[in-house]
């Protein structure tokens, strides 16, 4: 399957799988977990670095969605009314946090928020991070 736009997510934590899970019924998103090599990729080639977040690709807007931005941007995909991708954008860090306390996951997420315009090279590395997505089961962190 093609996607044009594919979700990184913490492959460790019950209810980002479980996410990551639902969000591929919209159709031509995939997703894959952070620690799988063309995600490590796609990341360095966009940052510089891999930092630990949730991040959301889309190529055809050639955008990168960030942290709550990327929370935001889930929501409106998925159809949910504006005030839900509002609180739930709003309320990321204390969301998150209390994810991870009940499912026990390990690690904070890094403080990267926002919208990036897609680098030219994260634009070179997207089609492995989307080939990968179309075929990745939950691997983990």
């Amino acid at each position: 399957m093609d996607y044009h736009a594919v979700l990184v997510y913490d492959g460790e934590c019950p209810f980002c799988s479980a996410a990551a899970t639902a969000l591929r019924q919209l159709e031509g998103v995939g997703a894959i977990a952070w620690g799988e090599d063309a995600a490590q990729a796609f990341l360095d080639a966009q940052f510089g670095e891999a930092p630990f977040a949730l991040f959301f690709a889309d190529s055809r807007e050639e955008r990168v969605y960030v942290g709550r931005e990327a929370a935001r941007e889930l929501c409106e995909r998925a159809g949910m009314p504006v005030l839900i991708g509002d609180i739930v954008g709003d309320n990321y860090e204390s969301l998150a946090d209390a994810v991870r306390t009940v499912t026990r996951a390990e690690g904070d997420p890094d403080p990267y928020h926002g919208a990036f315009s897609m680098s030219d090279p994260a634009r070179d590395a997207f089609a492995d991070l989307a080939a990968e997505a179309s075929h990745t089961a939950t691997v983990g962190r």
